[in-house]
C-alpha cells in the first residue's frame, strides 16, 4: 500500500467544493433544510479513530521497546506484560484510515461549496443562517476525520529497519 498523497485530498476537496457549490446554486431553493447535527457521525468516526491510533500507536510503541529489550539483553524490560498486534488488524486500520481520509475530503469540499454560497446569502435569506452553522460544523467535523485518518495511516507504517534487521514481523 502507498500513503495517501495530500495533494490529492486537496484536488479532491477543491474540486468538489465546486461541484457542490454549482449544484447548491441552482437547486438551494429545494433542498431540504440543514440541520446542525447532519455532519455529526463524521465527528464520531473522526474520534474512534483518533482513539484507535492512540491505543494502536501505544500498543506498537511497547511492542516495539520489548522486542528491543530482547534483542539487546541488557536493556530494561517493560514493566507490564506487552499485547501482541495482529498485523491483519493493523493492515485492516490502514485500509480503513485511506478510505475515512478520502471520504472526509469528499466531505469537507461538500461543506465548503454549501458555506460559499450560505454565508454571502445570510442579510438576505432566513434560512441562510442555520446552514452557515450546519456547514461550518461540517466543515470542522470533516476536517477532523481527514486529520484522525491521516493520524492513523502514519501509526499504521512499519519503522524502517535498523541497520542489523531483526527476524519476524515488524509492525
Amino acid at each position: 500500500m502507498t500513503p495517501i498523497r495530500r495533494r490529492d485530498l486537496v484536488v479532491l476537496t477543491a474540486g468538489l467544493a465546486v461541484a457542490s457549490w454549482l449544484l447548491v446554486r441552482a437547486y438551494y431553493g429545494e433542498l431540504p433544510r440543514l440541520d446542525w447535527w447532519l455532519p455529526l457521525p463524521l465527528a464520531v468516526l473522526a474520534v474512534a479513530e483518533a482513539f484507535g491510533a492512540r491505543t494502536l500507536r501505544i500498543r506498537l510503541t511497547a511492542l516495539r521497546e520489548a522486542r528491543a529489550a530482547h534483542i539487546r539483553g541488557g536493556a530494561k524490560p517493560p514493566t507490564g506484560p506487552v499485547r501482541p498486534v495482529e498485523p491483519m488488524l493493523v493492515a485492516r486500520l490502514a485500509v480503513l484510515a485511506q478510505a475515512s481520509a478520502y471520504v472526509g475530503a469528499v466531505f469537507t469540499g461538500i461543506w465548503i461549496g454549501v458555506l460559499i454560497h450560505v454565508a454571502p446569502a445570510l442579510r438576505r435569506l432566513q434560512a441562510a443562517g442555520s446552514d452557515t452553522v450546519t456547514a461550518s460544523v461540517g466543515i470542522v467535523c470533516s476536517a477532523a476525520l481527514v486529520a484522525a485518518a491521516l493520524w492513523l495511516e502514519s501509526v499504521c507504517r512499519v519503522p524502517p529497519e535498523d541497520s542489523d534487521p531483526t527476524e519476524g514481523v515488524s509492525a
